[in-house]
C-alpha cells in the first residue's frame, strides 16, 4: 500500500475507561513526566487509545514518531490512524515516505537502513509493543540520543519481559486500563474456561534447558513435537470444543504444520501461518478462520501479537514458555468479545503447563512498572486452583463441584467455605480478615510509590474497599520490607519531596511519612546529612 485511502474516516467511539486513561496520561504529562508507560491489556483497545492520542497531538500541531516492530503492525496502525483522519508518512519498505507528514509510522527494522528520521523533529514518540521496541537498538537510540527531549510514551499490553533490563528502567511512571478481571465484569472481555491435560499427556520438560531466560527452542521441539502429544491435543479438542474457531501456539513452523495435519486427518479443516506467509495470504487465512472455512489455525510466533479476530473462541497452548508477557498475549487472543458470533466465553487448552507456571490474566490485581530490582513486582497474585479429574477443567480450589462435568470433591481434606464459619473462632476470623486487609494495604502502598502517587492514595483505596482507615503501624516496612537499603531510604525521601512540592506539604510531613515506612530511628542521617 502506498497511498492514503480517500474514503471518509469514521473515528471510533472510545469506551469510558479509555477516555479516563488518556485523561490520566495528560495529568501525568502536566506533572512534568516525560516518559510514561501506557499499559492496556490485550482486548482493552490499545490501538484505539494510541489513535486518539495521535489525533490530539496532530490537532495541537505536534509531530509524532510511532515505532512498531512487526511489518503487519504498520498496516494495522495506519488503518486506525486513517479512521481518525490523520495524515501519515511511513518509514517502511514498500510504503510511501513523506517527511512532511506530522505522523511517521516507522518500522524499527527499516529505521536502521534510513537516516533522515534522526534529524526529523518529533514532539512525541510512541513505542508500540514497548516491551520490545524500547529495548531495540533503534529504540534506545531514539530515547537517549536522537530524540531525548521528546515526550516518550511506551504502549504495551504486557509490561513484563525476560532479561535484566525492564520497562521501569526507562519509563518514569505509568497509566493503565482496568485489569482483565475488571474488564470482564464490565463486559469488555469474555469470561474464560481453562483446561489442562493429565500428567501423562503433559509435555516433559525434564531435559529442556534455558537460553536467554526462556526454554531452549531446539530441546523444546524434541519435547513437544511428538506424535502422541499432537494426537492427544486433537482428541481433547474434539472432546471439549468441537467446531469452535481455534488458534494454536506451537514451538516452530514444523510443529505447527504437524498439528494442522493432525487436525486435517481428523476431518477438521486446519491451516498454518508462519513468518514467511505474505501479508495478503495471512489476511485470507484470518478471513477463512472468521468465516468458518477453516476451524484451526496453527502458528509459531505469528499470532501472539497483532492478530485481532474476536470470533476466535479457543487457544491451544502447545509451547511451554517462561515469559509471562508471551503467555498473557496468547491467552488474550481469545479473550475478546464477539456477541455477533454467539461467542459466550473463551477457552484455553493447556498442554504446555503454562497456566501452572505463569498463572492467569485474571490473577493481575494492578499494573506496575517492573525494574531490574523488581522484575515481577506485586501486581500479580496467584489464586490456588485444582484440576478436575473428570473433564480436566482448572477451577478455584474452594469449588466442591466442577461447573462442567459436575464432578464432586468429597475428600474431607478439602477446605469448604461453610466449614470456616463452624470451625474458626471469632478471633481467628478477625485475624484472617486483618491479614487480608494488611496484604491489600501493602500492595496499594507499593503501587502508590511505584506510580509516584501520594501515600494518601493508598489510604483512599483502602477506605473504598473496607470502609475504614488503615492503621499507621501497617506502614512500617510496607514498601521495602524489613531490611531496606540506604538507597531505598534516599529514593523514598526524594519521592516524598516530589509529592510535598506538588501538594504544598511541609518538611515535617515528609519526615513523618518517612518514619511511617522506616521507623522513628535513623531518619536524621538521611535528612540532616547535607543540611
Amino acid at each position: 500500500m502506498t497511498a492514503q485511502n480517500a474514503t471518509d474516516p469514521t473515528p471510533p467511539t472510545l469506551r469510558p475507561y479509555q477516555v479516563q486513561l488518556i485523561r490520566d496520561l495528560y495529568n501525568k504529562l502536566g506533572e512534568g513526566y516525560q516518559r510514561v508507560a501506557v499499559i492496556a491489556g490485550t482486548g482493552a483497545g490499545k490501538t484505539v487509545i494510541a489513535g486518539q492520542i495521535c489525533a490530539h497531538a496532530e490537532a495541537r500541531g505536534c509531530r509524532l514518531l510511532f515505532l512498531v516492530h512487526l511489518d503487519v503492525l504498520v498496516g494495522q496502525t495506519y488503518d486506525k490512524m486513517r479512521s481518525f483522519g490523520l495524515h501519515c508518512g511511513f518509514i517502511k519498505a514498500g510504503w510511501k515516505e513523506d517527511p512532511t507528514a506530522p505522523i511517521q509510522i516507522a518500522s524499527v527494522q527499516t529505521m536502521t537502513k534510513r537516516h533522515w528520521w534522526k534529524k526529523w523533529h518529533a514532539d512525541v514518540v510512541l513505542f508500540d509493543e514497548a516491551h520490545t521496541t524500547v529495548f531495540s537498538q533503534v529504540g534506545q537510540q531514539v530515547l537517549y540520543k536522537t530524540h531525548p527531549q521528546a515526550v516518550h510514551l511506551a504502549l504495551t499490553a504486557t509490561p513484563y519481559r525476560l532479561g535484566k533490563s525492564q520497562l521501569g528502567d526507562h519509563m518514569e511512571t505509568l497509566v493503565a486500563s482496568p485489569v482483565p478481571s475488571v474488564l470482564q465484569k464490565m463486559g469488555y472481555l469474555a469470561p474464560m474456561k481453562y483446561y489442562g491435560l493429565s500428567a501423562e499427556h503433559q509435555i516433559d520438560l525434564s531435559g529442556v534447558g534455558t537460553v536467554a531466560g526462556d526454554y531452549d527452542e531446539r530441546a523444546l521441539k524434541n519435547a513437544c513435537d511428538r506424535p502422541e502429544l499432537v494426537e492427544r491435543i486433537v482428541e481433547e479438542w474434539l472432546r471439549l470444543v468441537p467446531d469452535k474457531r481455534t488458534i494454536a501456539f506451537c514451538v516452530d513452523v514444523e510443529h505447527a504444520r504437524h498439528v494442522a495435519e493432525a487436525f486435517n486427518q481428523a476431518n477438521v479443516p486446519a491451516a498454518t501461518v508462519d513468518g514467511e506467509t505474505p501479508i495478503k495470504d495471512r489476511q485470507k487465512l484470518y478471513a477463512d478462520l472468521r468465516d468458518g472455512r477453516i476451524l484451526v489455525l496453527t502458528s509459531c510466533n505469528v499470532i501472539s501479537i497483532g492478530f485481532d479476530e474476536p470470533s476466535v473462541e479457543v487457544g491451544l497452548l502447545l509451547r511451554p514458555t517462561q515469559s509471562r508477557a508471551l503467555h498473557h498475549q496468547q491467552i488474550g487472543r481469545v479473550m475478546r468479545i464477539a456477541p455477533h458470533t454467539g461467542k459466550l466465553h473463551g477457552t484455553i487448552l493447556d498442554q504446555a503447563g503454562n497456566l501452572a507456571r505463569l498463572g492467569f490474566p485474571e490473577d493481575i490485581q494492578f499494573y506496575h512498572l517492573p525494574t531490574k530490582e523488581d522484575p515481577e513486582g506485586t501486581g500479580i497474585g496467584s489464586a490456588p486452583t485444582k484440576q478436575c479429574p473428570g473433564c480436566g477443567r482448572i477451577v478455584p480450589i474452594f469449588l466442591m463441584t466442577c461447573p462442567d462435568c459436575k464432578h464432586e470433591w468429597l475428600d474431607e481434606s478439602q477446605v469448604c467455605l461453610d466449614d470456616l464459619e463452624e470451625v474458626l473462632s471469632d478471633e481467628q476470623v478477625q485475624m484472617i480478615e486483618e491479614q487480608e486487609m494488611l496484604r491489600f494495604f501493602h500492595a496499594q502502598r507499593k503501587r502508590s510509590y511505584q506510580e509516584g502517587a501520594a501515600p494518601s492514595w493508598s489510604d483512599r483505596r483502602f477506605f473504598e474497599k473496607f470502609n475504614c482507615m488503615p492503621k499507621d503501624a501497617w506502614c512500617l516496612g510496607s514498601i521495602f520490607g524489613p531490611a531496606p537499603t540506604l538507597d531505598d531510604k534516599h529514593n523514598y525521601k526524594h519521592y516524598l519531596m516530589r509529592v510535598a512540592q506538588r501538594q504544598g506539604k511541609s518538611i515535617a510531613w515528609v519526615i513523618s511519612e518517612f518514619q511511617k515506612e522506616f521507623g522513628s530511628h535513623g531518619w536524621e542521617a538521611i535528612f540532616l546529612k547535607n543540611a
